[in-house]
């Protein structure tokens, strides 16, 4: 017998900012914002900062002196904790009910509707009050009966007040809903955003009730099948399952902007040795292997004479040995590393991805066996000690040819959950 879908969205409000209020209760009330890489732009806000007008992805530089009128605190992003406490409020949520999908960072999705609930709202105020009290981090819940609407119920949810971060669409009769899809405007509907929202508009459709009202050829016509999808989880038609757990990702990438624009071959390796050998453990950690990767370069698209180079390598035997792949990319990089211009991100991709328990042999014998059981070990080795002794105990010689690609973040917090070196200390005097 089948069950009609209930979505809840747990929605981590300005999940940043809140992460670092969680070790900084003193900054409550002040404007925040965390920058990104090289504390560039605003890639999170707290409510305070939006009230002063400071937008997402607002440049530094442009608002120094209202950051500095305003006593705006700056943090350089601090991704290491930012994941600590993510995987935290998951393993909370997953305790709920396993039926669960992480879509971000700071959102994911439940399925409800095989858990034993009478009162949703009552339910989400005690999943909102045990996040709080357990990780500190306060959460907007919204549900319904597709997750497009439980996205929409999430955001109402953050931003009216009065609803004390929760909504709960899927208990309301159909004019109550309306009500809502009514007051979110187009640009905000999960999957338009800013580039659909001018064709929309002018098509006559300003918001989340008349894309609910077009007729579902039109959505097609203006958005592909995905628009007629939008239309139709925004009537209670759920089109979007929940993700299956154990769904193999398709691709893994690591990318970073440098610290500073180089021509300096040395730094431009050690960048992709790093990137490589993180990307490789996020590999290694879901029991992957790749068969294909692109090393792409990038000069500042803010100059003149911007360029990007990409290429692609083939593994024979799918591989996730650090070692391996920072060999081959570093080969690569030596092909089409250009001396005469400064070079200023680089990003490596992990794509054509197999799980490691089903890596069999090839008609022609191509593939490695014998040498990828070796490669599983060693890795294994490679990471249980850094996992005991800490990150980056051991690592490849080519990673510390220099630190001066590493974006800089002056403004960091320390590591508080993932780093012994930067807890707190108390220290304490002896009053004769």
């Amino acid at each position: 017998m089948s069950v009609s879908p209930i979505f809840a969205l747990v929605d981590c409000n300005n999940f940043f900012v809140s992460c670092e209020r969680v070790f900084r209760p003193d900054l409550e009330g002040r404007p925040i914002v965390v920058l990104s890489s090289n504390d560039g732009c605003a890639v999170s806000r707290s409510n305070e900062a939006k009230a002063l007008g400071i937008p997402m992805g607002a440049p530094a530089f442009k608002y120094r002196d209202l950051f500095k009128q305003h006593g705006v605190v700056q943090f350089s992003a601090n991704f290491d904790l930012y994941g600590d406490m993510s995987e935290r409020i998951t393993r909370i949520l997953t305790s709920i009910t396993p039926r669960t999908e992480v879509y971000s960072v700071d959102e994911s999705f439940l399925d409800l509707s095989r858990l034993e609930i009478t009162d949703y709202t009552a339910w989400a105020r005690e999943v909102r009050a045990r996040v709080l009290r357990e990780v500190g981090v306060p959460v907007s819940i919204g549900i319904a009966p597709t997750k497009t609407m439980a996205k929409l119920a999430s955001d109402h949810a953050k931003k009216d007040l009065e609803l004390a971060g929760v909504l709960d669409l899927y208990s309301l009769e159909r004019p109550e809903q309306e009500r809502y899809l009514l007051q979110t405007p187009i640009e905000n509907i999960w999957g338009v955003g800013r580039r659909l929202g001018p064709r929309l508009k002018a098509e006559g459709v300003f918001n989340a009730l008349d894309l609910a009202q077009m007729r579902p050829q039109l959505a097609k016509q203006l958005m592909g099948i995905q628009g007629r999808q939008m239309a139709a989880e925004l009537n209670g038609v759920c089109c979007h399952p929940l993700e299956r757990i154990g769904r193999i990702r398709q691709t893994v990438m690591h990318g970073r902007m440098f610290g500073e624009d180089t021509n300096d071959f040395a730094i431009v390796e050690a960048a992709v040795a790093s990137l490589t050998a993180r990307a490789a453990y996020r590999l290694r950690r879901e029991g992957l292997l790749t068969r294909r990767a692109v090393l792409s370069l990038y000069t500042n698209r803010h100059k003149p004479g911007f360029t990007r180079s990409d290429t692609p390598l083939y593994f024979t035997t799918p591989t996730a040995d650090s070692g391996e792949l920072i060999s081959q990319l570093v080969a690569a990089l030596q092909e089409v590393f250009r001396y005469g211009i400064l070079y200023h991100r680089a990003n490596i991709l992990f794509y054509d991805l197999v799980h490691e328990s089903t890596l069999q042999a090839d008609l022609f014998g191509m593939v490695n066996l014998d040498g990828s059981d070796t490669s599983k070990s060693r890795m294994h080795a490679f990471d249980s000690i850094n996992d005991r002794y800490g990150k980056r105990t051991i690592r490849y010689a080519a990673e510390d040819l220099s630190k001066r690609w590493e974006p800089k973040h002056q403004l960091r917090s320390p590591r508080y959950t993932t780093n012994w070196d930067e807890l707190p200390r108390i220290v304490t005097k002896t009053v004769l």
